[in-house]
């Protein structure tokens, strides 16, 4: 028995060594199986990752070294931060207070802090942020800051195929958001669930992220321009948001687009980085434990200036293919130009810079913020509102008159002939259409033709004071029918400005170029602004007294001396209304769905609109001042006639009037 016995557990030892040695076997052949597979799925991500890696197109800094109007930074890698005597890591511990963690961080000090941390640059972003600028040229001529991205392979749970992400490093952030640090990037979809397969096809789709959302687009769409394999892409200057082509974005907000007007237009440069693969996980060991980081890479600072998380903190990082589905197919692009007047959508891009600039300085400097808000309600409720309005009587035209009594009659008139007035406003739009017609053509067929482009800009130029000239000429014909109680109507208005017309528009012509010549010199500009004003009534003194060209600036002049602030008192804000009504009623249609090219189309109809009220209330102006000239004694005027040194600056008490 007891032989059999230890034969038979002998037997059964032997059966479970031969299987162990077995398993034993079979591991360590499968488990170099799974490391080479590992090994060879990450060298196809890595070939992966450099075969589709994006060229960028960025704009050619042209200005010094901190101006904004280019792109100050290039895309590199963090590891210039670590080490870094003028990096601070901090941990904030309330609205008001933080306290330092460690200076000059290295890449272990970061691992695994949570989102109360941030990393601290050198420079305040609502402060001098030309600090930034000349921190990162300086990290960029010793090499510390070498032209790179971040790829990283992602998947979803739960969905099929890969998305090959990067992720771009931006030092600092000169936007109307203004913040330390900056993280973008793009990705590329594809059917294969490994990198290896990816290879072997075709991408699927693609999207660029823009500040919080992204624009999709299919890897065939003509929007998608390459360079081989490599896509092209323009980031935008300062806000590094990502864009297909190039061009300026005017941003209203939704869906995660930014606010404010995206620039990646001419000049331009190309930008050739450098892949760097991720893991495919965040991980807290090795020169990737930054990963682990869920804290800020930027000053804390409130709202939009404050700090950006990392890339592993993004919804597109774990859900490439949800958060890609949400995403918008196309971006709206500035249109050509208005048709009529100052175009509504540039409009919108200086009020967003002026209006988040004020925010930045609230932050920065509150009572500073409070009190240029304060002067600007001053200044509109004095240039605007305060005056005397009543009575506003639009039947007798000829006499003295408040600016409030002005604009008043001036509105009773408008809608009492709204029609005529509204048709005659309309002969600008042909006008103006028709030379940015023909100037978008010459710069179209310019190409680096220097003459062309010179025309080009002459003719677009020339063409919205033509057409106000035009209109106003119309309209001072109108209202002089009116005055000697004629058969007032849109034919009579032609009729009256043709037997007129090359005085009319020389005369109005000439003052404006004057004008401009005066401003453009710079010292000239006081004079250019007294000029404005004195030569407001060049047309009326030639529809209303038949003068000559020279003769009806004369009069205007002698018209307005004296009277000079009472003047401006009612030209400035009619010239306000001109120049901002559309682009105000713009501003707001912005933020509808409306696209952009007819959202300048009715901010250019209602330039068109308004002209006949600014040009009524010239007009009443201008029987103002006669009526203020009659009553009071003639102001005399004096020579400037260098040539005549007995009379140079003496006053001559006979007006040309």
């Amino acid at each position: 028995m007891l032989p059999g016995g230890k034969a038979k557990r002998s037997g059964v030892t032997g059966v479970n060594g031969l299987l162990l040695f077995c398993l034993l076997i079979f591991g360590a052949f499968g488990g170099h199986a799974d490391a080479r597979a590992a090994t060879s799925e990450s060298a196809a991500a890595l070939e992966l990752a450099k075969k589709y890696v994006p060229v960028m197109m960025i704009r050619e800094q042209e200005d010094p070294l901190c101006g904004i109007e280019g792109e100050q930074y290039q895309v590199m890698k963090v590891d210039a931060l670590f080490g870094n005597p003028d990096v601070l890591l901090m941990r904030n511990n309330d609205k008001l207070d933080s306290t330092l963690i460690k200076r000059a961080p290295e890449i272990s000090d970061l691992r695994n802090r949570g989102e109360e941390a941030y990393l601290d640059l050198r420079g305040d972003p609502l402060g001098d942020t030309c600090i930034y600028a000349k921190d990162f040229d300086e990290m960029k001529d010793e090499g510390r800051a070498p032209v790179a991205v971040y790829a990283h392979i992602a998947r979803e749970k739960g969905r099929s195929g890969i998305a090959l992400q990067y992720w771009f490093y931006w030092y600092f952030n000169q936007f109307n958001d203004l913040h330390e640090s900056d993280w973008e990037g793009m990705q590329i979809t594809f059917k294969a669930n490994t990198a290896r397969k990816a290879l072997e096809e075709e991408p699927d789709q693609m999207l660029l992220f823009q500040h919080a959302g992204g624009e999709r687009a299919n890897w065939t769409d003509d929007k998608v321009e390459k360079d081989g394999d490599h896509p092209v892409v323009y980031p935008a200057a300062g806000s590094h948001a990502t864009f297909y082509q190039s061009a300026i974005y005017p941003q209203n907000g939704s869906k995660g687009s930014g606010v404010g007007c995206d620039n990646t237009s001419e000049p331009l440069r190309e930008l050739r980085p450098e892949a760097v693969l991720l893991p495919w996980q965040p991980t807290d060991k090795g020169e990737f434990a930054w990963l682990s980081f869920d804290g800020r890479w930027g000053q804390k600072e409130k709202s939009f200036n404050n700090g950006p998380t990392g890339p592993q903190t993004k919804d597109q990082w774990g859900k490439p293919f949800s958060w890609m589905e949400q995403q918008r197919w196309s971006s709206p692009r500035m249109p050509g130009g208005g048709i009529v007047g100052p175009e509504a959508v540039n409009a919108f891009c200086g009020v967003i810079a002026g209006v988040t600039g004020v925010m930045n300085l609230q932050q920065a400097e509150p009572w500073a913020a409070y009190g240029i808000i304060a002067g600007f309600i001053l200044i509109v409720f004095f240039v605007f509102f305060y005056s005397k309005w009543r009575p506003a009587d639009p039947d007798r035209l000829q006499q003295k008159r408040a600016y409030g009594q002005i604009v008043g009659a001036s509105l009773k008139l408008y809608r009492r002939n709204l029609a005529a007035f509204a048709a005659l406003g309309a002969i600008a739009i042909p006008i103006v259409g028709g030379t940015q017609a023909l100037g978008g053509w010459l710069r179209g067929r310019s190409g680096s033709d220097d003459l062309l482009q010179g025309l080009s800009d002459i003719v677009l130029g020339v063409g919205s004071p033509v057409a106000l000239t035009l209109v106003s000429a119309l309209v001072i014909v109108y209202i002089r029918d009116l005055v000697c109680e004629r058969d007032a109507g849109i034919k009579g208005s032609i009729h009256g400005t043709r037997t007129l017309f090359w005085r009319v528009v020389i005369a109005k012509m000439l003052s404006l170029t004057g004008v401009f010549l005066l401003a453009i010199t710079v010292i000239g500009i006081p004079f250019a602004i007294r000029f404005l004003v004195t030569w407001s009534f060049v047309q009326q003194e030639v529809i209303f007294t038949d003068r000559s060209i020279r003769e009806a600036f004369l009069a205007s002049t002698d018209l307005v001396r004296g009277r000079w602030w009472h003047t401006v008192r009612t030209v400035v804000p009619l010239g306000a209304v001109l120049a901002v009504a559309g682009p105000m009623l713009g501003l707001f249609l912005i933020f509808t769905p409306l696209p952009l090219v007819l959202v300048n189309l009715i901010g250019s109809v209602v330039y068109a609109l308004v002209i006949p009220f600014t040009t009524t209330g010239t007009t009443l102006l201008y029987f103002d001042l006669q009526a203020r000239q009659r009553e009071g004694s003639a102001v005399p005027r004096r020579s400037w006639v260098p040539w005549k040194p007995n009379s140079f600056g003496r006053r001559i008490e006979q007006p040309a009037s």
